[in-house]
């Protein structure tokens, strides 16, 4: 016999067990039932909120802006301003998961364990009565009077269905873009799509190797056809591989979707944020004028972790234990270049495997943004990642899945 469900919810990451949890609430609130499944594909759950934020789940943040998202800004805005950063403090600890800012704004579980957070969902949805069912990776969704949802387990039959399956980012989690199919077979399009918050590789030729693991203040800026896109300020970590840490991560997007439309895009890295070109070789031909005997090396000394003063400097062309005096016109600036502007030379970013989150998806025009439900299909609503909006790196991505979670499950719940 056919199984039948009022909701179901394909995919159990932090957008579909938020809806699960938030559909049981406002059913049991309005003093009505519902049966709800929540289907993953994964053989345990929530895989990806586990591996989070290296395993402490940064869950939010503490101060959520509309432009720290990218796409539909309006939209994006308003299902913000349904379920803030605020509201995720209050829900996380009526869970029993108490939160903590740490320097960044980054918002953590106190016991620093994401482990804590995924067990808190998990006994909430539990408590409500949201079914959870692993290893049922869902294949197709056909839609009449009701939907059929067939997965790899069987077939079932729900009034409902909240489409919550993520992007492509960390497969390795059950993300695999298969949603995006079954969006688009139910009638909805799917914007260009591309790995975000991912690492960058370098040309190995370039010195990042003798730097690995220095992690300092810089800025970056994206150049696409010669015009700046993006330019943002945070901590860089160089790598055996290239670069990675907050800053790069967040300015990865820019150089991936520019790469991947084979347009020129050059990524200029500047380590001394905030200072022109014209200011600090000003700087330099005073500190020359009153030390001309002072090494170049040490002319620097105060900037820049000393690995990456030496490397920095001899990637220049220069002698670091060279006088400043004896400097050049020509190699006082071009290590002022360097200082200011470097072009870094990115071959590539590291792939799926190692992004945080996809750019690109369901166009957010095609859901209602008071409900997250499908303007293309009656009783479909959608949550999460597998939309086209993504957040930058610091809790961003997650307080998106809380929030259109908290849209798409109540009204799920209460539409007849």
């Amino acid at each position: 016999m056919l199984e039948k469900y009022d909701i179901a919810i394909v995919g159990g990451g932090a957008a579909g067990l938020a809806a699960g949890i938030f559909a049981g609430e406002a059913a049991r609130a309005a003093g009505t039932s519902r049966h709800i499944i929540i289907l993953d594909g994964a053989k345990s759950i929530g895989a990806k909120i586990l591996v989070s934020g290296g395993g402490r789940c940064n869950v939010t943040h503490d101060e959520i802006r509309t432009d720290d998202y990218f796409r539909s800004r309006n939209i994006v805005r308003n299902i913000l301003a349904a379920f803030d950063e605020q509201a995720t403090v209050r829900w996380m600890e009526s869970l029993g998961v108490p939160l903590k800012r740490e320097e960044t704004g980054k918002l953590f579980p106190v016991s620093n364990s994401a482990r804590t957070v995924l067990a808190a969902l998990l006994t909430r949805a539990a408590a409500l009565g949201v079914e959870v069912r692993t290893e049922s990776r869902v294949t197709q969704i056909h839609h009449g009077d009701e939907f059929s949802v067939v997965h790899e387990k069987g077939e079932l039959q729900a009034r409902r269905v909240i489409l919550c399956t993520g992007g492509r980012s960390l497969p390795r989690t059950g993300s695999d873009g298969g949603g995006w199919g079954i969006a688009r077979r139910l009638g909805h399009s799917v914007t260009e799509t591309s790995a975000a918050l991912v690492p960058l590789v370098l040309d190995e030729k370039f010195f990042h190797a003798g730097v690995s693991g220095l992690s300092h203040e810089a800025e970056l800026s994206t150049f696409v056809g010669g015009k700046r896109v993006d330019r943002r300020t945070g901590s860089l970590l160089w790598t055996h591989f290239g670069i990675s840490g907050p800053v790069a991560m967040d300015a990865s997007r820019f150089w991936v979707m520019a790469h991947g439309k084979n347009l020129p895009v050059e990524l200029r890295c500047s380590f001394l944020p905030g200072e022109s070109f014209e200011q600090v070789e000003k700087a330099m031909v005073t500190l020359t004028a009153q030390r001309p005997k002072l090494s170049v090396a040490n002319g620097i000394a105060q900037r820049l972790p000393e690995r990456l003063r030496l490397a920095l400097i001899s990637w220049a062309g220069i002698d670091p234990s060279q006088p400043m005096g004896q400097l050049s016109r020509d190699s006082r600036r071009k290590l002022v270049h360097a200082l200011t502007a470097l072009p870094l030379p990115v071959l590539r970013d590291r792939g799926w495997n190692y992004a945080e989150v996809t750019a690109g998806g369901v166009p957010l025009e095609e859901i209602d943004y008071r409900t997250m439900a499908s303007r293309k299909v009656p009783g479909l609503f959608l949550a999460g990642e597998i939309l086209d909006c993504d957040g930058r790196i610091g809790g961003f991505n997650f307080q998106w899945a809380w929030a259109t979670g908290y849209l798409a499950g109540p009204a799920a719940a209460g539409a007849e």
